[in-house]
């Protein structure tokens, strides 16, 4: 497009303060830089703090969960503050508020957990009853489901922080995002990938999305180069799934969808905190489906039982 279309410049990008959130706006920002020949200077990241930020000694499925890392960054972009926001795509909520849209998903990164501890080289091997540390209800319940010995602890905190309460034994091991760790440039943290037919993925982890306002065309314009369309057709699957479910953080669902030969072949989980019970639900078909195949999977969960495991 033709950037001086733009009204104003710099283009102002709302995203969160972590570590890891600067990193995945200042990738958005290169990007849009390379599209349009921009300067260095048309494009501004503008750090806000979110609740989810705020609040650090509580699980997120206490203090409210999905929409804690968004809800202050989308009110600076309904207000006009920001022009677009960047998130990871796993913490928007599949209901956004009225008047905003996800216009883009750029390339997704490795779509896995990670698996860290510095007593043993994978989940299978940790000693009889140790110690793992995550708030996530998804990665407690798959770890449970592969070692019901284990104790699972509450594990926030920031990449740094975490690290850290491993380093000082803490806990025998704990997940990350490999995505989150290789953006960040600390991929050598990680002791080996979870494989997903062990622990399938966050809906939509290690995938980031562009938030605009539903009617600035000038914006969706400006970003539509940054947008990777298997990523945004897995994703799309994916959250699908999630949207059917209704999911929150107080309940494990997991969900991954690869592009295969022009198709999409998902499969995604609902499981019981004790990873004692789990349901499961696959679908393939082609990728101008993938809403479709996505809702498809959520609706086989509910009616063999999913219900329960929502409520």
């Amino acid at each position: 497009m033709d950037m001086s279309d733009l009204q104003t410049l710099p283009i102002r990008i709302g995203t969160r303060g972590s570590k890891l959130a600067l990193a995945q706006a200042e990738e958005t920002r290169a990007k849009l830089i390379a599209a349009h020949g921009l300067s260095p200077d048309d494009v501004a990241i503008v750090p806000i703090t979110t609740t989810g930020d705020r609040v650090r000694d509580r699980p997120l499925a206490e203090i409210g969960g999905k929409g804690l890392f968004t809800k202050e960054i989308e009110q600076a972009l309904v207000d006009g503050e920001v022009d677009l926001a960047v998130h990871s795509l796993k913490d928007m909520p599949t209901v956004l508020p009225h008047g905003l849209a996800i216009a883009c998903v750029l390339e997704r990164a490795d779509p896995r957990d990670a698996f860290i501890s510095n007593v043993a080289r994978r989940l299978v091997d940790l000693p009889e009853g140790a110690v793992v540390g995550t708030s996530s209800v998804r990665r407690q319940a798959q770890a449970k489901r592969l070692r019901p010995d284990l104790q699972v602890v509450p594990f926030r905190g920031n990449v740094g922080t975490r690290l850290r309460k491993l380093a000082e034994g803490e806990v025998a091991a704990t997940f990350l995002a490999c995505a989150g760790l290789m953006r960040l440039a600390m991929e050598h943290e990680i002791t080996a990938p979870m494989d997903p037919e062990d622990m399938l993925p966050a809906i939509a982890q290690g995938a980031i999305c562009l938030e605009i306002r539903a009617g600035d065309e000038t914006v969706r314009e400006t970003i539509a180069p940054l947008d990777h369309a298997p990523s945004h057709i897995a994703t799309t699957a994916e959250r699908a799934f999630l949207g059917v479910l209704d999911g929150s953080c107080r309940t494990p669902i997991a969900g991954l969808a690869l592009l295969e030969g022009g198709e999409v072949v998902f499969r995604g989980m609902v499981l019981s905190a004790d990873g004692e019970t789990v349901l499961e639900a696959e679908r393939r078909g082609p990728a101008d489906e993938a809403e479709r195949l996505g809702t498809d999977a959520g609706e086989e969960v509910l009616s063999r039982g999913g219900a329960d495991l929502l409520a």
